[in-house]
């Protein structure tokens, strides 16, 4: 997989790019020849990135957060899943596949999952449509959760959505109404439910996925009402001061966890989730686990109560 740089991370670049240089040279004169050079620039590299990633702002963290080769739903369910078995179809009109769900097995325990899948190439995003879901994508959650909720099975969501799609097909079958439903599904669901927001999450398109028990984060994913390009050209006009825009939207995890937007903040690897993809899945597996083992004991009731004290709560202890 060809690497993919960030704009932040163009001297860490040309440090590898020198790193390749100097191996291929190493290859030709003899092995060994350049390994002190070698090692003291991949020290430096390494330096670099603990560096950088140690100090992001809220722009570059969205940068991050909708890196191309970080995780994705498909990553997930392969590092988690067991005996995973898709379902498609919302059963009114066809099977979207921005959000993919069906059963399997977490750790063991037989679970309803289901999430946006963005894609990976030209050809996955195409059919994934970019991971935004049209309404068909939500009434499908819907099926899934009413399912779940039937045999009494826990719900495992993963959100990484820019927002619905807004296409004029998916508004004239009720892309608003979709959302309302599949976001009203999970505050009444009677099973326990953890959501993780994996990249970024947009608008009622992700959270009509996570309204949940637990809404968990990635150290550099965002959470938002709207992009921070929409925000930018609704407030001046301009959608290149969307840098501007995301440092006035609180849309980072560390700021999100301070108004209780999210309950929980999983550590990335230091360079983001996409430079060492299984643990960071690993992370989110140990996360999810442990989240799941303390709501089990609670009843349906109980259950419904803490998810609505949890987003009433939302916002009331204010920014620090």
């Amino acid at each position: 997989m060809v690497q993919h740089y960030l704009e932040f991370e163009r001297p860490i670049a040309e440090l590898e790019g020198k790193i390749e240089e100097l191996s291929k040279l190493s290859e030709t004169a003899g092995a060994g020849s350049f390994d002190s050079e070698i090692e003291a620039l991949r020290a430096r590299v390494d330096d670099l990135r603990r560096e950088a990633y140690a100090g992001l702002d809220a722009w570059q963290k969205t940068q991050v957060a909708r890196h191309p080769q970080r995780p994705h739903f498909v990553d997930y369910v392969a590092g988690l899943i067991d005996e995973f078995v898709e379902l498609h179809g919302d059963r009114k009109f066809a099977d979207d596949q921005a959000i993919i769900g069906g059963l399997g097995r977490f750790r063991g325990r037989p679970v309803v999952v289901m999430g946006h899948e963005k894609g990976h190439d030209t050809t996955t995003r195409l059919k994934h449509n970019f991971g935004m879901a049209r309404p068909e994508g939500y009434r499908k959650a819907v099926r899934l959760m009413d399912m779940a909720e039937q045999f009494n099975l826990p719900v495992v969501s993963f959100v990484d959505t820019a927002g619905a799609y807004p296409g004029l097909g998916a508004e004239e079958r009720g892309q608003a109404e979709a959302i309302a439903r599949s976001t009203e599904r999970c505050l009444t669901l009677r099973t326990p439910m953890v959501a993780t927001i994996t990249g970024e999450g947009g608008s009622g398109g992700a959270i009509a996925l996570a309204g949940a028990n637990k809404v968990l984060i990635l150290e550099h994913s965002i959470y938002s009402v709207i992009s921070p390009e929409g925000a930018a050209s609704i407030l001046w006009r301009d959608g290149a001061r969307a840098k501007d825009a995301a440092e006035q939207m609180h849309i980072t995890a560390q700021d999100l966890i301070r108004t209780g937007v999210v309950d929980r903040i999983i550590g990335e690897p230091v360079g983001g989730a996409h430079s060492d993809r299984d643990a960071a899945i690993q992370a989110v597996g140990d996360a999810i686990e442990q989240e799941l083992d303390a709501l089990t004991p609670l009843d349906a009731d109980a259950l419904i109560k803490q998810r609505a004290d949890r987003f009433y709560a939302i916002g009331r202890q204010g920014l620090m």
